[in-house]
């Protein structure tokens, strides 16, 4: 089917399961979309997918805030940029540890949510689903899940511009805005 048509069903489904548990959140594979605001050159709407069975749900609207890329950009231990990480998201890489490891790491450092990319910087269409380790630790920040080629554009476009964090907002509604204003990574069919 045409990218039109896939966003369409993706969107009413979307609306759907948001008007059917609007007091708890987001579901088990449910999409979550933010937009990056600044830097311009990445200003997208980017789809990610919320953890599984751990993490806490977005039942705040962030209109501007930090999208922080951690450092070591696997986030499983210390951070070195810990202080850029409070009351801001993170931008995690997938590896090194477990899902849930990194949520703790974001959420000890006082981060509002965590968002781990792919580390398969080509993948642009498959969602791994995050699951709790056998560790039975909680967290209670959101965790989503981001594709390796939004995480890679996202981090590469911080780079060029030698911005430490990108402005973002999220969740974004995209079923009250139109199809042909959809602002959607040129590299990802939706």
């Amino acid at each position: 089917a045409a990218p039109g048509a896939a966003m369409l069903r993706r969107s009413l489904w979307l609306c759907l399961c948001l008007c059917s548990c609007p007091a708890r959140g987001l579901r088990i594979h449910e999409y979550l979309y933010f937009q990056v605001l600044s830097p311009g050159d990445i200003r997208y709407i980017f789809t990610a997918t919320p953890a599984k069975d751990f993490g806490g749900v977005f039942n705040t609207r962030y209109d501007q805030i930090h999208l922080v890329p951690a450092d070591p950009p696997e986030a499983c231990g210390e951070l070195n940029n810990g202080v850029f990480i409070q009351d801001q998201i993170a931008l995690v890489e997938r590896g090194g540890c477990s899902f849930l490891s990194k949520t703790r790491v974001i959420q000890e450092h006082g981060g509002r949510a965590v968002i781990i990319a792919d580390n398969a910087y080509d993948n642009d269409s498959f969602y791994i689903e995050m699951i709790q380790d056998s560790t039975r630790r909680t967290a209670d920040i959101p965790a989503l899940f981001l594709l390796g080629r939004d995480g890679y554009m996202i981090r590469r476009s911080l780079e060029q511009h030698g911005l430490p964090w990108a402005v973002i907002s999220i969740p974004v509604n995209v079923t009250s805005i139109p199809t042909y204003e959809m602002m959607q990574p040129p590299w990802t069919f939706w």
